[in-house]
Parts: C-alpha cells; structure tokens; sequence
C-alpha cells in the first residue's frame, strides 16, 4: 500500500506533504530544546505537538497546491507533436485577444493584467519552443520544472525552519506582528541578519541539503511525469487535495494553541507560516468584536471618574469626551525639553535596579542627580508602541500601533501642546526615518523630522544597518539643539536612540566590551556611554540651565515569559535630569508610560486643554495608579497588586503577579477591576474609531 501511495503521478505531492510534516516536526522539537526555564510540562509538551499538527497540516497542503496544478494540467497529451501547433495557436490568440481587445473585467488590477500578458507570452516562447525539439527532450524539460520548483520550496521551507529558530531565540514566539514589520522592512531586516548572523555559511549549507533532498526524491519526480494516469482519475484527486486546505483552514482555529497558562507551551503548538498569516491579516484588531464591552456611556462615565483629580476641569458635558483643562497653581516654566527615547533600556539592566554587571555605570550615577522612577511600565514591547505612549499618551489598541497605522496625522500629541506654547518640535532618529512609519507619523503631527541623512558621511563614526552610532546622533543633536536656542524660541526635542539592537556593534575603544563580542551588555553599555558624552558637552552650552532632560526606554530587552503577560517584561526606568530645576528624588509609584508626557509638562506647570489618557505621575492620588502593558493581542491593566487581562475573543483573565519574578497566580475576575480595565480600552478604541482624538 505504502508503495502504491508513493509510486504513482502524485508521489511528489505525498513526498512533499511527508516532508513538510517532518520539518514543522523537528522544528517544534528543536524550539522546545531552546526554550531554557520555560517550566513547559511533560502534558503541555504533548498537546503543544498535538495542537501544532493541524497547523502543520494545514500549511504543507497549502505548499503542495502549485505542483498538483502543475501536475494536474500537464496533460502529457500536449506535448505531443500533432498537437503542440494547436497549443502555440492557443496562446498566441489568447495573446492577441489580451492585447487588443482586452477582454478583462474593467476592474481588473493593471499589475495582474501585466502579470498575466507576461504569464501568456512565457507559455508561448516556451511550447514554441519545444515544438522543435525531440518527445524525450520535451520529457526532460517537464522533469527540469519540478527538479527547480522542488528544490526552491525545499529550500524555502528549510530557510524558514532556520528563521523561526531565529526569531524564537530573538523573541521566544512564533512569528507575529514583527514578523509581519520585517517583511516590509527588507532593506534593515536583511541587513541586521547579515551582520549578526554568518550568512554566507547559513545559505550554503541549505542549498546543499536541499540538493541533497531534491537528490533522494527523484524517483518520486520522475514518476511525477512519466507514470500513466487518466485525467479523469488526476482531476478527481487534484480537486480532493486543492479543497483539502481550504477546509482545514476554515475549521483549524487559531484560538487553539491557546490551550495553556504556559505561553511558551502555546507559541510551541503553533506554526510559524500559519501564525504569519494570521498576524498579516490582523493588522488592527476591532476591540468591540474581539474584546468584553459595556455600554459605550458607561465606559466614559468611568473613565471620565478616573481622569477626574484636583486642577483638572472637563470642558463641556458632552459624556463621551475626555477634553478637560488642566491647570497649575505655580507659574508656567517655559524651558526647552529634551526627551531621550533609549532603544530596548530594561530596568534591570541598571545597578540601581538590581544588575550586578555594571553595564550602565553612568545611568546609576545619573539616576542619583535626577528625579528618578523606579516602578514604570512600558505600554507595549515595539519601539512603535514606546513612541505612540510617549507621543499620544494613550493606551495601547489592539493590533498595530497608532504610528503605524494610516490615518494617525494631526492627532493630539505631547508636540501639539509644546507648539500651542510656541516650541519648536522636533523627532530625531539614527536610523532612516522611513523605517517604522516614523517620518509620516511625525512629519504629519507637526513635528520637524530629522535622520541620519543629516549627517554628512565624513562625520559618521560607525553605522550599522539600523543607523549611525548614538555618539554620531547625539552630535547632530547638539548642532540641531545649537540651532533652536539662536531662533530665540524654546525647543521640544525628541531623540530616539537605535545603538541597543543587534548585531549590537558600536565604534572600538570606547567602553571594555569589545564590539566583536556582539552582545547586548556591550551596546547598553556603549549607549550610557553615549549618553554620558552627550550630557557633558550639553553641560557646556548656553541652554543647558534652561533644559530639562528626560532618558526613558522605549520598552524592555526582552518581555517572555510563561505567563500571558510578565510584568518584569515592560519594567522600564525614568530619568529626568535638570540641575537646579529638578530636585533629584526616586519616585516609586506605580507610573504607566503614557503618564510621561503630562508629568512632563506638569513639572513645567502649563495649564493647558489635554485629551491625553495619562496622568500627572507626580499630582496623582494613589487610589487612581495604574499602568498599562499590552502585546498586539493581549491587553493588561495594571492596579492595586492585579493585573486584569483582556484578550480575543472577549475573554477576561485577572491574576496576581509577581513583580520581581515575572511570575502570576490566576484568580477569579473581579467585576469592579474588570469594568474599569475596559472603560480605559474601549474609551480609546472608541475615540480613534470616531476620529475624536485630534487636535
């Protein structure tokens, strides 16, 4: 029987599948191998494999439906020398009726209109082709087109079984929405995995195994194209094996991998194409089909409770808004604001806050000159999700981030109250600003975007894929701050440095880990380095008394866990630098990173009218602390020792989580906690579903 199934037309197919199979098989085993303190079970380990074969399934018969078409339509009858005149009669008529009647729908894409006409023509100069060449000849060419198609999708397959272990090891996940930016992102992408990765010997080595591979299943491509069988019989098996996927795809659930409390036991059992596709399609997440709601009058009613504090004074009775004045008794402080984003800063990455290695002996210094947060949260684990809390200061949405959205111009931001000031606003990035929509996003909030394009080459110390090492940054940044204090205006700059991400190369000599070690402690380290050296040629200028300096991560290194949402993931640290403004303090409250911007501009006492969804950090009453933390789906309120987490489809967790360990206990949903978590989400996915959030 085994010998039946894989000596017959479609032996390639079974071959394929089978090896498929076998490759999302070693993949899952070999993740599970790398997944160090994942505290995965032995009965979580089997339903993770269980789980995963019907991903696994689904995917490999979605990878074999090109060769059953090629295999299906390539009637042997064609090639046949009566015939082939007929064939070549064919498309060159389908040809011309393309060309010069255009009998396509009008509607139709103008690419794939293209892309058919040269589809067309290919088939032509091909059949015309083989009109003059000998039956055996025609035999061999067919056999040619499977030898190469089996050999890329070999090759593609075992590239991405190398890719995922890769990301895994990057992100402990399946592929997800980074994935998604990556692929769009190819120029940077390709570029950070040539430079941390030996490539050249990665791609070598899967090109000889997939050889090799293609070498051990000719049999089963030979038979693919000389073996008899009628087309009725190849059509009746084509069309079982094409409707095949389609209908594994609408009964596998993605929801199924979610099987566990252990979230490495549920990345395990998923499938890392499969889990692309899914990521692809959910770009933005609509909250109100996917997510637990009240009614939409009593979410504002108690989000507009939590937002009520003294100095703060709604502006109208409108009960689905949340504009209100905010005002300060002490007069306004017009001093310029630098805020320094810091790529990827943990908080434990600090002495201060635990570290034992020294890898940011500045910072620690620092952190006892400054006022100085010890107990804040990042919204999310995307620089673009740090970008949009710190701009907008809004709680994360499910899906993408704001700043990579369409439709995410003149909205409220931290920039718009600098300017009703009469600030000059500012984004300055080491990288290409096109990367993560950074330039439209800013560029279409008012702010003067300024890259690495600004500096000229001879200035550039070293520059990685990414950008141009924060010391070359951080002296644009100088000139660029140099510049705003000689217009005589005040200056809002935002700085976002790109030094912390691999390959984790810096220039040499600089701190006492060697670039050529490529790790993540040596480009912490260069980066306070950076931002020592930046802070002592500042100290020189003529605007440094007049400045306030704020250093913040963007979020952590890392955020996995085996729990749905580690809360040691988004613990991040604050600095705000100001000598003889600022007195220097640690704060330990509880601070939600989108609580930036208002502490920012409550230090410098501007009353003004906010849409902003953060608080005050430093006029807080202590009953109203909380923090949000989030990945694409999941979305966690942190408060009073519980996280309440909402995830699709509209379930509700509530845990007790440790906040040195990363660890939680689950408990029973309190209804109160719960009701308030989603008036924060739904207050917010409501305002930007109605566009109400602008300035």
């Amino acid at each position: 029987m085994t010998q039946g199934l894989f000596r017959n037309r479609y032996s390639l197919i079974w071959m394929m599948v089978v090896f498929s199979l076998s490759l999302s098989l070693l993949t899952r085993i070999v993740l599970l191998a790398g997944a160090h303190n994942s505290g995965i079970s032995l009965t979580q380990a089997l339903g993770a494999f269980g789980i995963g074969l019907s991903y696994d399934l689904t995917i490999a018969f979605f990878i074999v439906t090109p060769f059953v078409l090629q295999i299906w339509l390539q009637n042997d009858f064609i090639y046949r020398k009566k015939i082939m005149p007929f064939v070549c009669l064919f498309f060159a008529g389908l040809l011309f009726i393309l060309f010069f009647t255009r009998l396509v729908p009008k509607d139709f894409s103008p690419e794939l209109y293209k892309g058919l006409i040269a589809y067309v023509i290919l088939r032509f100069l091909i059949y015309l082709s083989l009109f003059f060449l000998p039956y055996k000849y025609r035999i061999r060419w067919r056999k040619s087109v499977l030898y190469a198609a089996t050999l890329l999708v070999v090759f593609l397959l075992l590239l991405n079984a190398v890719s995922e272990w890769f990301f895994w090891q990057e992100f402990s996940t399946r592929y997800n929405f980074i994935a998604v930016d990556y692929l769009v992102y190819t120029t940077e992408v390709l570029g950070n995995i040539s430079e941390s990765y030996p490539l050249g010997m990665i791609l070598t080595v899967l090109v000889i195994l997939s050889v090799l591979i293609v070498f051990l299943l000719r049999h089963s491509i030979r038979n693919s194209v000389t073996l008899p069988l009628s087309f009725f019989r190849r059509s009746l098996l084509a069309l079982l094996i094409l409707v095949l996927p389609w209908c594994l795809s609408a009964v596998v659930q993605e929801k199924w991998r979610h099987f566990s409390k252990n979230e490495y036991a549920n990345s395990l059992a998923g499938n890392g194409m499969f889990e692309f596709a899914v990521a692809f399609q959910q770009n933005e997440l609509d909250f109100y089909k996917f997510y637990q709601t009240i009614p939409d009058r009593t979410a504002f009613q108690l989000l507009r409770k939590q937002l009520e504090m003294p100095g703060v004074q709604f502006t109208g009775n409108d009960p689905f808004s949340i504009e209100r004045d905010i005002s300060y008794q002490e007069p306004a402080r017009k001093l310029n604001v630098v805020l320094i984003s810091v790529e990827s800063l943990s908080a434990d990455f600090m002495k201060y806050l635990g570290n034992e290695s020294n890898i940011t002996p500045y910072l620690d210094s620092l952190a006892k000159q400054s006022l100085f947060f010890t107990n804040l949260y990042s919204s999310g684990t995307r620089t673009v999700r740090g970008l949009e809390a710190l701009t907008l200061s809004i709680p994360p949405t499910p899906g993408q981030s704001i700043v990579k959205r369409p439709d995410n111009h003149s909205l409220f931001s931290l920039g718009s109250v600098f300017r009703s000031k009469g600030y000059i606003t500012q984004y300055l990035y080491g990288g290409y600003s096109y990367f993560d929509n950074m330039k439209d996003f800013f560029g279409g909030n008012g702010y003067q975007v300024i890259d690495r394009s600004a500096i000229p080459p001879n200035e550039v110390h070293y520059a990685n894929i990414w950008g141009v090492a924060d010391e070359d940054l951080f002296s644009l940044a100088l000139h660029v701050l140099d510049s705003n204090y000689n217009t005589g205006k005040p200056f809002f700059s935002h700085i976002m440095t790109v030094s912390n991400h691999r390959p984790y190369t810096y220039p040499e000599g600089r701190i006492d880990i060697p670039p050529s070690r490529q790790e993540r402690a040596g480009a912490v380290k260069y980066t306070d380095y950076a931002i020592d050296n930046f802070l002592k040629q500042a100290h020189a200028k003529k605007w440094f008394d007049s400045t306030v300096f704020v250093i913040v991560a963007d979020h952590c290194a890392g955020s996995a866990g085996s729990v749905e949402l580690p809360v040691t993931g988004y613990h991040i640290p604050m600095l705000i630098y100001a000598p003889g403004i600022v007195a220097p303090h640690q704060f330990d409250e509880l601070t939600a990173q989108i609580d930036v911007a208002p502490t920012i501009l409550g230090l410098l006492r501007f009353n003004y009218r906010s849409r902003f969804f953060g608080l005050d950090a430093l006029n807080t009453p202590a009953d109203k602390r909380r923090a949000f933390i989030s990945t694409y789906q999941g979305l966690g309120y942190l408060k009073n020792g519980k996280l309440l987490v909402q995830s699709p489809v509209k379930n509700l967790h509530e845990y007790i989580p440790d906040m040195k360990t990363g660890n939680a206990i689950q408990e029973s949903v309190n209804d109160s906690l719960a009701r308030e978590a989603i008036s924060w989400y739904q207050g917010i996915s409501w305002l930007l579903k109605n566009k109400k959030q602008m300035e």
